[in-house]
């Protein structure tokens, strides 16, 4: 997998959280043309992590990047819907509906932006934002800085070049 992120560029940060919902977004250089950025996000057994899956191998994630596509898992005791694509402009956008991993179990609404465009240096800009929304009862503002976390190690682990490790300081 070529999708290799720029460390230096790379930016984490909760950019509004409240108990009813939160905006992360996540911004770094790739050093890959906008439709390999694109393909390799699809690829997504290859950059997530096991330690953020039910089965606890991310090799059995799989993502369909066309409208309708699952993000899903499947393993021999069970499966898993983690969302599904609601928008697939190829080189440009891909968009999932998912309430990720322990937020499945809240009545919440996720939607999961992977933002491509071209930059300077002949490879691509990625903007990932995630919004989610829910109840007040549901105490977002509190789950915001864990999910900005992982969102934050998976493109810390593209930087590092490690795909589907868990972090290294064992998180």
């Amino acid at each position: 997998l070529s999708l290799v992120l720029v460390a230096v560029t790379a930016r984490a940060d909760v950019v509004q959280a409240s108990p009813d919902g939160f905006f992360i977004k996540i911004t770094a250089s790739v050093s890959a043309a906008p439709d390999k950025v694109y393909a390799d996000i699809a690829q997504v057994r290859h950059w997530w992590s096991d330690a953020y899956t039910w089965s606890g191998k991310a090799a059995n994630l799989s993502l369909a990047p066309d409208a309708g596509g699952c993000f899903c898992e499947r393993w021999k005791d069970g499966s898993a819907e983690h969302g599904h694509v609601v928008m697939a402009l190829p080189g440009r956008l891909l968009r999932l509906d998912t309430a990720l991993g322990p937020l499945q179990e809240f009545a919440l609404k996720g939607i999961l932006s992977f933002w491509i465009a071209p930059a300077a240096n002949a490879g691509a800009e990625l903007d990932v934002e995630y919004r989610v929304n829910g109840a007040s009862s549901s105490g977002l503002d509190a789950l915001a800085p864990q999910v900005d976390a992982m969102l934050g190690e998976e493109v810390a682990r593209r930087a590092r070049g490690s795909p589907g490790e868990a972090h290294p300081c064992g998180s």
